[in-house]
């Protein structure tokens, strides 16, 4: 072996990785594709995120007739590998943010450097992980009023859950719904009173208390047709006739593997400056940015996500130019 073989080969710096491949990461990618910054994506560990669960979206701009959820992923996809962006089945294990160096990204073993890092890994729902919920995601179990609470109208309909997201959802889907029921599993709520006063004086809110969901019905005919539930209490079993079943009960955005590196909120959402710029103590971390659900919770729909994800592109690419690409 000659000494010039020994030398381990050095590793290439990419413009920017982007981490996650849902709305706000394949518009990121498709941006940074059109400015030739050539971006590596990583899918994650859900690919296409919430929308490559749902079915019908109508309110997307530019499809009247509205289009399927992974249909929609599936065009962005295209978009951005035209332009040339990289898409790659993979997530991150570890990063590691050096002062006036790469930021280096350990994609399970491989080492990534990059000089700018855009994290659109989103949030993910949170599920009652039964087998029948699972199968009847997108025929009448939903964890997104905002998104498919039309598709509720004139019918009864549940939403689980005791905090102030549940009283969101079932104070929104009264619009749509004849009737909605709020299932909570304990007898208190952990809603805040003026969440809870106005839940309990709208008249088509009814509450069942202390009872937990067993099985969602309706897996065969893959449309919900009820809700066989359990009283936590005196352990009695009932079936509640509703059409569509809502998750109230939050999400979990997934940013865990920055935990201690840029600053979070109490329940883990990246915090930004100037919508789309992390930051650690309050300051900027040089080179790393964030949009989408991993960010934002209070919209969390897939227009929002992408115009975030379009901002934070325009930003890295803003920020090469301004630090000699």
């Amino acid at each position: 072996m000659t000494p010039e073989s020994s030398i381990p080969a050095a590793i290439e710096t990419r413009d920017t990785v982007i981490l996650g491949s849902g709305c706000s990461g394949l518009t990121a990618a498709i941006y940074a594709a059109r400015s030739n910054l050539k971006p590596l994506v990583l899918e994650g560990h859900e690919p296409g995120g919430q929308l490559s669960i749902t079915t019908l979206v109508e309110n997307f701009p530019g499809w009247p007739e509205g289009i399927q959820g992974p249909e929609l992923i599936e065009n962005m996809k295209q978009q951005a590998t035209r332009f040339g962006a990289e898409l790659r089945m993979a997530h991150l294990s570890s990063a590691e943010f050096t002062p006036g160096g790469p930021i280096k990204l350990n994609i399970g073993g491989e080492i990534v450097h990059t000089r700018t890092l855009i994290i659109a890994s989103g949030a993910s729902a949170r599920w009652l992980n039964l087998p029948s919920e699972q199968a009847l995601i997108g025929h009448g179990v939903s964890s997104c009023a905002t998104c498919d609470g039309f598709f509720a109208s004139g019918k009864d309909i549940a939403v689980i859950g005791g905090g102030d997201s549940a009283m969101e959802e079932a104070l929104f889907l009264t619009r749509f719904a004849s009737k909605v029921t709020l299932i909570n599993r304990t007898e208190k709520f952990r809603a805040s009173p003026i969440m809870l006063e106005r839940a309990q004086a709208h008249d088509k809110i009814h509450f069942l208390h202390n009872t937990i969901v067993e099985e969602v019905l309706g897996v065969e005919e893959k449309d919900v047709k009820g809700l066989r539930l359990k009283n936590r209490a005196n352990g009695d079993e009932s079936t509640l006739p509703v059409s569509f079943m809502f998750l109230g009960i939050g999400h979990e955005p997934n940013a865990k593997a920055f935990a201690g590196m840029m600053d979070l909120d109490d329940d883990g959402y990246i915090l930004c400056k100037d919508d789309v710029y992390c930051t650690k103590n309050g300051e900027i971390l040089p080179g790393v940015f964030a949009c989408g659900d991993i960010k934002d919770r209070k919209y969390r729909q897939a227009i929002t996500a992408a115009g975030s994800g379009c901002m934070a592109a325009l930003e890295v690419e803003k920020y090469l130019e301004e630090h000699g690409r």
